[in-house]
């Protein structure tokens, strides 16, 4: 157990937190800018979907194994529970909100430090492909669902709405192919 000369407040750990994602939106757009420049913009967008889908994949395989560890089924309800958490609790984003709408459940993510990083340096398109993470992890995680954003801070929104839905068969195909069709998993009705 720390002392008392060892802890932080939770704001000086938050703003910890948010440094430490603006320096990955930074790498992100390192390395698809790269990517882009060095191949064009449509091998370059490839290859930056390509690498989204294989960490999206680690991310949702570590939490599928950390649900089952707990004695738990891969189900969305079960999607980071306990030990399976992924993400920090404060400082990725301003805040984090579970809503019910006519369309059913949705969870919005507001003041996403990724986002607003792209945004402010202009770089909001390649920025956005990292977001691809999402349904990507969610399909690694139980090979049934997606994770679409229906609206993204990169897009201009005010925050972050996602929604779970059945991943079509011909997503789930492209996925397990390494197609990059995959990406329609990130709508929020299937085409």
């Amino acid at each position: 157990m720390p002392d008392e000369s060892q802890r932080i407040p939770i704001d000086e750990a938050a703003h910890e937190v948010a440094l430490t994602a603006r320096r990955m939106a930074l790498l992100h757009i390192a390395y698809a800018r790269t990517l882009v420049n060095e191949f064009g913009p449509e091998r370059g967008t490839e290859l930056i979907v390509k690498a989204i889908r294989a960490y999206g994949m680690r991310i949702g395989e570590e939490v599928r194994d950390a649900v089952q560890a707990q004695g738990l089924e891969p189900t969305p309800e079960n999607y980071g529970k306990g030990s399976a958490r992924q993400l920090p609790s404060f400082g990725m984003h301003a805040g984090v909100e579970h809503v019910e709408t006519e369309a059913g459940p949705r969870l919005r993510a507001y003041g996403c430090m990724m986002g607003k990083t792209w945004n402010e340096i202009g770089e909001s398109e390649l920025g956005r492909l990292y977001c691809l993470v999402d349904p990507a992890k969610f399909i690694a995680y139980d090979g049934v669902h997606t994770f679409p954003h229906l609206k993204t801070i990169p897009d201009g929104d005010e925050f972050c709405e996602f929604c779970i839905r059945e991943a079509t068969d011909a997503e789930l195909r492209a996925f397990q192919t390494d197609d990059p069709a995959w990406v329609k998993a990130d709508r929020s009705e299937p085409e």
